[in-house]
């Protein structure tokens, strides 16, 4: 059930109202930086939870196929999790539900690292692991509905959700790069660690900013809940299909990465070149958030997926850490306006009133996609190497390509007008 044409829409603007650094006009506007910036110390466990927990097990197993088990079990409970629990907080608000997660959060999080330290059987790692994605919630959908909320003009909301997935794209140059240090050469328990203070931490202080929490939208119980799921919306299906393709593209490469720097002598330089890749994703957002694009958002998905897929293949053919970093540098400009494109859209599909469960729908598509793809890679690099796993990196962006491509009618079809108001960056 699509709630576009009764939600709000942001008004329409001229060329004139652009304002000179639309990232500082819309840090500006009230209780933004503080939701921002703590939103963002939350969701530093995304860039490391699952590559430490390749790397800790790696170093007390000796088996990527376990880490990436291990890895899959956390993803999948998160999948199944979160838009259950971005429906409660649609319901009843976002301070309200994800208090009590994100303190539990953080002791599963320092359970699975000592188990994993303690060398525990697999299947207990498993039992800690889906705590800790089970307890795990979706903050940059929370960042994104707040955004939602406090912005007025489509120009805003665009600027808005291209500022979040660069900090997104930002917690993966650092994240990776410390969770390989801190396992590798410091502590393998700091590896979690680190993501346990953050998200309780950070989490805590953007569950406690109440002012800028966008209303609890209590569902009509007369419909029903099951007619109030977004997920009916065939439009959204068709989309999180692409998201769980692209998921599958970063958790293969991920582990494929660091498989090829143990591969080539250098295991500490794989967050390193990891971050080379998104930190090309993060100033490629920045660009594109900063323009204002007259062209349809399903146009621009097409073509972000075609780079992602050109840079994708292109990982069979690299033979050094150097070639590795130059492709992931490339390849990495389309992943940012990939996924602003691909949230711009569910915004546009579900509109406000259940925007955090639009987003997280898409989240758990792209989860779903990260657990299958780091799991797959871990098995394929067992057996045949780093360059297995990045054939998967490839073979999942060209899914993710054709799917857009074939489903791209069916959103274009009921999609607004760009001169209707409704967001069209």
């Amino acid at each position: 059930m699509s709630s576009t044409v009764n939600s709000p829409a942001p008004r329409p603007e001229s060329n004139e109202d652009a304002p000179v650094n639309p990232y500082l006009a819309i840090l500006r506007l009230p209780g933004a930086l503080r939701f921002s910036f703590a939103g963002a110390i939350a969701r530093l466990p995304m860039s490391m939870v699952g590559l430490a927990i390749v790397l800790i097990i790696e170093q007390t197993y000796s088996s990527y196929a376990a880490g990436g088990r291990v890895s899959a079990m956390y993803l999948v409970a998160s999948a199944i999790a979160v838009p259950l629990v971005a429906r409660l907080i649609d319901r009843h608000g976002q301070g309200r539900v994800m208090t009590p997660l994100t303190a539990a959060n953080g002791v599963f999080l320092l359970g699975l690292g000592g188990a994993i330290v303690a060398g525990l059987p697999e299947p207990v790692l498993w039992v800690l692991a889906a705590g800790v994605g089970a307890t795990s919630g979706a903050f940059g959908a929370l960042v994104r509905a707040r955004w939602t909320a406090a912005v007025s003009t489509p120009r805003q909301l665009h600027t808005a959700f291209s500022l979040e997935s660069a900090i997104d794209e930002f917690i993966f140059v650092v994240g990776p790069t410390l969770a390989t240090i801190l396992v590798v050469q410091v502590w393998p328990l700091a590896g979690l660690a680190l993501p346990a203070i953050a998200v309780v931490g950070g989490g805590l202080w953007f569950c406690s900013q109440r002012s800028s929490e966008p209303p609890a939208k209590l569902q009509d119980q007369r419909a029903g809940a099951a007619a109030s799921s977004v997920i009916r919306n065939p439009r959204l299906i068709a989309l999180s299909a692409v998201f769980l393709f692209v998921g599958i593209v970063f958790g293969s490469t991920e582990v494929s990465t660091v498989a090829f720097a143990k591969e080539q002598g250098h295991e500490s330089m794989a967050g390193i070149v990891l971050g080379v890749f998104a930190l090309g994703s993060m100033l490629a957002g920045l660009g594109y958030g900063a323009r204002h694009w007259r062209s349809s958002l399903v146009r621009r998905l097409i073509v972000t997926l075609a780079i992602l897929s050109a840079g994708m293949v292109s990982l069979l053919f690299v033979q050094n850490l150097w070639q590795l970093a130059a492709v992931l540098a490339l390849g990495g400009v389309s992943i940012a306006p990939t996924l602003i494109t691909g949230n711009s859209i569910v915004h546009q599909i579900v509109g406000s009133d259940h925007l955090t469960e639009g987003l997280a729908w898409a989240s758990t598509a792209m989860t779903i996609g990260v657990s299958t793809g780091t799991a797959i890679a871990g098995m394929l690099i067992d057996h045949r190497g780093a360059h297995a796993g990045y054939a998967l990196s490839g073979g999942g962006a060209l899914a993710a390509l054709a799917t857009a491509a074939v489903v791209g009618l069916a959103v274009r079809a009921r999609a607004p007008r760009p001169d209707s108001g409704t967001h069209e960056a």
